[in-house]
């Protein structure tokens, strides 16, 4: 998988507009959180939020779990995750965005 892919995946869920047809849930929000963090900058590198911080520690926790995941597998998996939800999606918009990624 090239960074290439990861890198056009990373920017179509980005853009992805809030009420739009592709939604991922806030389970998948969580998953390319933690392997954007961990394709991006490794393992987790900073303390778990406190216990009012209920936002931060799931992304904590979520990218905690990735330990020693390498940037390249990081890369497939988020890759694999939204190319998943666009074909479930069955849009010409998530058409576009797989042949996109299939591109980059």
């Amino acid at each position: 998988m090239s960074k290439g892919k990861f890198d056009k995946a990373v920017a179509i869920v980005k853009s992805l507009p809030k009420g739009g047809p592709i939604q991922p849930s806030q389970d998948d929000q969580l998953y390319f959180y933690s392997y954007y963090k961990q394709a991006t900058i490794g393992d987790v590198d900073i303390p778990r939020p406190g216990l009012l911080d209920f936002t931060g520690k799931a992304k904590w926790d979520a990218w905690n779990e990735r330990k020693g995941v390498t940037s390249e597998e990081a890369y497939v998996k988020y890759v694999e995750k939204l190319l998943i939800i666009l074909e479930a999606t069955e849009t010409e918009e998530a058409k576009d965005y797989i042949k996109e990624i299939n591109a980059a």
